[in-house]
């Protein structure tokens, strides 16, 4: 069968330390795949690791053979939850200083390209002043956006982008909104820059595509691209 057999688990869940350890030895490579996804939150691997173990005794003493479910696939969540949980109340989901550096000569920038133009500047132009490149600056503003900017609406569309990504964003379909951050951060530069632009700095399409020098059919197209991505990245 896959995963520990019944008879280890009730073992462990009776008390039984030996056979705890046991279990949880065999089952590294799960615990591990769980913690991998919350590397860079500002927490050592082992304590994340020691955390998920935490979240998977839990899981040890709560399950039950009768559910009809694999153990593996009742532990799961019960990891990453007790992760989230300890990043949530800990405060632990953390921007490195270079980071915040960053996004500031980023936002100092814009600050005085905007009052210079009298409009958003292009990328190129906040490029041009910070030095940096245009997907430095995506990952960078992406990197300290607040989740706040998740539920916020855009303009006169009224869109959100947890609306527009859909109900699997409920907080047990996914590891939360660090998971949504990741698969963000991990898109080609254009749709990355689409959706920061779109979603973390509420603009419309025709806005947008005026900052990135395209059509707004491009646009639109390069929004659908990103959400098709990102949603196969989360499901």
């Amino acid at each position: 069968m896959s995963g520990p057999d019944v008879a280890l688990l009730e073992a462990a869940k009776n008390g039984d330390r030996d056979a705890a350890e046991r279990v949880i030895n065999e089952n590294s490579a799960l615990i591990w795949s769980v913690v991998r996804r919350f590397f860079g939150r500002g927490v050592e691997s082992d304590d994340l690791y020691q955390l998920g173990c935490m979240g998977f005794i839990k899981a040890i003493q709560g399950f039950d053979s009768s559910y009809g479910t694999q153990f593996s696939t009742y532990a799961v969540p019960k990891i990453a939850g007790e992760i989230r949980r300890f990043l949530r109340d800990d405060g632990a989901i953390k921007v490195s200083r270079s980071v915040k550096e960053r996004a500031h000569s980023i936002k100092s920038a814009r600050l005085m390209l905007e009052q210079k133009l009298g409009r958003e500047p292009y990328l190129s132009e906040i490029s041009a002043e910070t030095g940096l490149t245009a997907e430095e600056i995506a990952s960078t503003e992406t990197a300290t956006a607040t989740t706040e900017s998740l539920q916020r609406e855009m303009g006169e569309e009224g869109l959100t982008l947890e609306g527009v990504l859909g109900d699997f964003l409920q907080e047990e379909k996914m590891l939360e909104k660090l998971a949504l951050k990741e698969a963000i951060e991990s898109l080609p530069e254009r749709e990355k820059q689409v959706i920061l632009l779109r979603y973390f700095r509420c603009m419309t399409q025709e806005a947008t595509a005026k900052v990135l020098k395209v059509s707004q059919v491009q646009v639109s197209r390069i929004e659908k691209r990103a959400m098709e991505i990102l949603r196969e990245k989360l499901l």
